[in-house]
Formats: C-alpha cells, sequence, structure tokens
C-alpha cells in the first residue's frame, strides 16, 4: 500500500477516481492491530477503488485541516469528493472496518 507523504501528493491521489485514504500513526495500537489486513483489503477491493495511507504525525497541517481527531480514520474519495469517513472509535477491528469499507461507496 502506497504511503502519501506530502500535500500536494494527497491532493493528486484523492482527485481522481475512487480513493481510500487510511490516517494512521506508528505510535498507535488500533493502527497496527488492522495493518496486518491491507493486502488483503488491497486485494479485496482492488476493483471498486485503491488505497492509500498517510501518517498524521508526519502530515500535521493535512491532518489538521481534515479534521483528523482520532486515529485510525478512513476517509473515502470519490473524485476529489469526501463520501464516507470512518473514525477512529468505530475503526478498532478487522469487522469494523470491513463493514465500512463494503458500505463507503454504497450512498
Amino acid at each position: 500500500m502506497n504511503d502519501i507523504r506530502s500535500n500536494d501528493e494527497y491532493n493528486q491521489t484523492t482527485s481522481k477516481g475512487r480513493v481510500m485514504v487510511e490516517f494512521y500513526a506508528d505510535w498507535c495500537p488500533d493502527c497496527k492491530r488492522i495493518e496486518p489486513y491491507f493486502g488483503e483489503w488491497e486485494e479485496k477491493y482492488k476493483d471498486s477503488f485503491s488505497m492509500v495511507r498517510a501518517n498524521r504525525d508526519e502530515l500535521p497541517d493535512l491532518g489538521e485541516k481534515l479534521e483528523i481527531l482520532g486515529i485510525p480514520t478512513f476517509i473515502a474519495y470519490d473524485n476529489g469528493k469526501e463520501v464516507a469517513r470512518l473514525f477512529s472509535r468505530d475503526a478498532k477491528s478487522k469487522e469494523q472496518v470491513e463493514t465500512f469499507l463494503d458500505g463507503a461507496y454504497q450512498k
């Protein structure tokens, strides 16, 4: 899974198509708990959307702008528009994240 390294890269990546972004931090235990499933999720959802990650601590201005108040946070984009968001309180298990990923673009 690709890691976003700059605000410009974030804007370019999320501006076209369907893109799922996970905001995380290296010190976050919930992030580490779900990290082993990313390869599985990339494969499962590859025909529906692409997945990328952004380290909240490395992109503090972006995190503040997007109001990333807890991690992990998932944001679903469709051609640059945010269409769904999963907040940290609801992203603590594989099942919770998969439920969100399954329905993010169904609205």
